[in-house]
């Protein structure tokens, strides 16, 4: 683990699979089109792996690597996952903690996400924090998408602080090469949804296994 920046002004979560876990409602969305198509629905613990890589990894689950029928079905997906109203979502154990030792220490939080913005502020609606995050960035809000550093730059600027002073957490490489590339300082965390694959062959700055660990980093640093 490297040391953390100094001072540390801000920290941005990834949201699905960092912040919120959101896959049951994800998973109930597939489920509904799949109803829908006359398809298979694909087994909960395998389209929760891939929740992270983003909304067309999760419909390949149900319709393999047909892109046509991808693209053909990704707006009804988004439309079924924001009728289920994101009632299974939660943040993950120790996220709140983190939180609220962030708000203690007068730093500031954000979300960068590759999901829409719209969704994005749907789940924060949901979870009650739209009135405390600095800075909510989606995969909409910018041309560009992470692994591109551009919105992360985006919310360091929303937020009004330095990047170099600032802490990334995610749960999927592009969540780090991002981080890397905007010269903040990153987290993998291996608590969320992963791929089945080991968050050190990343690169990260550092690997927390629970938000709890990072906690405890900033009552140290």
């Amino acid at each position: 683990m490297k040391p953390l920046p100094q001072p540390l002004a801000a920290v941005f979560f990834d949201l699905d699979g960092t912040l919120a876990d959101s896959a049951r409602d994800i998973h109930d969305a597939l489920a509904a089109l799949s109803g829908e198509q006359g398809i298979a629905v694909p087994a909960f613990e395998h389209v929760r792996e891939v929740v992270s890589r983003g909304a067309r990894a999760i419909l390949r689950t149900a319709v393999g690597n047909d892109e046509v029928a991808v693209e053909a079905l990704l707006p009804r997906l988004l439309e079924l996952y924001a009728a289920t109203g994101m009632v299974h979502t939660h943040v993950f154990p120790g996220i709140e903690a983190l939180l609220e030792r962030i708000e203690a220490r007068g730093m500031r939080w954000g979300v960068v996400s590759n999901k829409n913005a719209g969704l994005v502020q749907q789940v924060l609606d949901k979870l009650g924090y739209a009135s405390r995050v600095a800075a909510v960035v989606g995969g909409d809000t910018l041309p560009q998408r992470k692994p591109d550093p551009a919105p992360l730059l985006h919310a360091c600027g929303l937020a009004g602080v330095d990047p170099a002073h600032s802490v990334y957490v995610g749960d999927d490489p592009r969540d780090i090469v991002a981080g890397h590339a905007a010269g903040m300082y990153t987290v993998a965390a291996a608590w969320g949804y992963l791929d089945g694959a080991d968050p050190a062959g990343w690169g990260p700055d550092a690997i927390a296994a629970d938000a709890d660990a990072i906690t405890r980093w900033f009552e140290h640093a």
